[in-house]
């Protein structure tokens, strides 16, 4: 059925979104916390909502949250975008990319986007017409200190004139990688009457193809401690991880590079359709032994092209970087489109664990827009034994994209030449 511009609230749902979002879809209460799996249509389904309802209620305006403002624009940026041109609207919406805007043009509401990592462009919006009622948190487990939800969430506030039919209403999606996370207990172990908490997965998602399915059934017996988290939706429990070292901190990125103690390291692991292709930018104090971790970059289906523009357009094509030894023709390549200098990782008996055993004996400081570093280090944990439970001295292979990365980088401060990293 056409979406029809002043009766939004009439189109059929499933013919949109399909099952599993009926309660989501419904709910008006404060808080709607929906943590899934990959592909459990948890965003796609908070997009076409948002768009409907702007259309529907005439005097809402929507603010769109991440941790970091330029992970937005390939994320729910695209996803609102996607829902538009779904719901059949795109003549009724101006799209700005610079600054990243949204309006509906028959009334001038907004949809904002703002990063945590400018809080004063959070708590400043003053919106044009209506009133600001609705948040999107997206990646909502990026956030790890709870005051900055608590900043957000005091954002959405002032009267609204009785008779509207608004309310005011904050929406967080997100993967549950980790149960100690203050989201588990704050929305799932306890929620109030102003929550909705709940959990999707792929097994709601009718749209998947046969090809889609595969990629959880193999996940499923190859890796069911990944499934439990990124198929069905599960929390993610850790235990036995492997760098403890670490910690989380805002930092001048430029008076540490000017410490004449300190160095840079590059190290880039491949990826392209289920592993994303990790640049890790770290600053190395040997002397110290300390590390600061200062930028990243990370993203599926990147071609060599695409991973050499996104490495020159962010400053670093002159670097020396370290990649990974696996894929010669890639290197190769990439020296071909202007990263001169990068190289071959070398390899090495027991690499893994040396280089692991080399990063532990550092402090790592993790600057928060390094949000998928962030996500690692906090899963990459050692196998267990199946039968004992005990863990292996062997890393689980999974959350080590930019791990590897990392490891590739540092071979060169080492504490011998022979030693190496795979």
């Amino acid at each position: 059925m056409p979406l029809k511009i002043k009766s939004a609230n009439n189109i059929y749902l499933p013919d949109y979104v399909g099952k599993g979002y009926g309660s989501f879809w419904r709910w008006r209460g404060r808080y709607r916390v929906c943590k899934g799996s990959r592909a459990s249509k948890k965003s796609k389904t908070t997009a076409l909502w948002y768009i409907v309802n702007i259309i529907n209620y005439e005097d809402a305006n929507l603010l769109v949250v991440r941790k970091v403002f330029r992970t937005l624009k390939d994320s729910c940026f695209t996803e609102l975008k996607w829902a538009i041109n779904r719901l059949g609207v795109a003549e009724f919406w101006e799209i700005k990319e610079s600054p990243l805007e949204m309006t509906y043009i028959p009334t001038g509401q907004k949809i904002y986007f703002r990063g945590l990592d400018d809080p004063l462009k959070v708590t400043s919006i003053t919106v044009e017409h209506g009133y600001l009622c609705w948040m999107w948190i997206e990646e909502a487990y990026e956030i790890g200190d709870e005051n900055d939800f608590n900043m957000l969430d005091e954002s959405i506030r002032g009267a609204i004139p009785p008779g509207t039919g608004l309310f005011k209403q904050i929406t967080l999606t997100f993967n549950p990688w980790n149960e100690r996370h203050w989201l588990k207990a704050r929305f799932f172990d306890n929620p109030d009457s102003e929550t909705l908490a709940m959990t999707t997965n792929y097994l709601c998602n009718e749209w998947l193809d046969e090809a889609d399915l595969k990629v959880f059934e193999t996940m499923r017996i190859n890796n069911p401690r990944r499934y439990r988290v990124a198929g069905l939706g599960e929390w993610g429990v850790v235990e036995g991880l492997i760098f403890e070292n670490w910690e989380e901190k805002a930092f001048d990125i430029e008076a540490v590079r000017k410490m004449s103690s300190v160095r840079s390291a590059f190290g880039l692991d491949f990826g392209y359709t289920n592993d994303p292709s990790a640049f890790f930018c770290g600053l190395i104090d040997v002397t110290a032994k300390t590390l600061w971790v200062f930028d990243e970059i990370y993203k599926r289906g990147m071609s060599n092209e695409a991973i050499a523009e996104e490495i020159t357009k962010a400053g670093y094509a002159k670097e020396k970087i370290s990649a990974d030894s696996s894929e010669p023709k890639s290197i190769d390549r990439l020296r071909d489109l202007g990263l001169n200098r990068i190289h071959r990782a070398r390899k090495g008996k027991d690499s893994v664990n040396n280089g692991i055993d080399y990063i532990q004996g550092y402090h790592i400081i993790v600057h928060p827009r390094c949000v998928n570093f962030l996500t690692e280090i906090s899963q990459y944990s050692w196998e267990k034994d199946t039968k004992t439970g005990k863990p292996l001295n062997i890393p689980v292979d999974d959350f080590n994209h930019l791990m590897d990365a990392m490891r590739y980088a540092l071979e060169d401060f080492s504490r011998s030449a022979a030693f190496s990293f795979d």
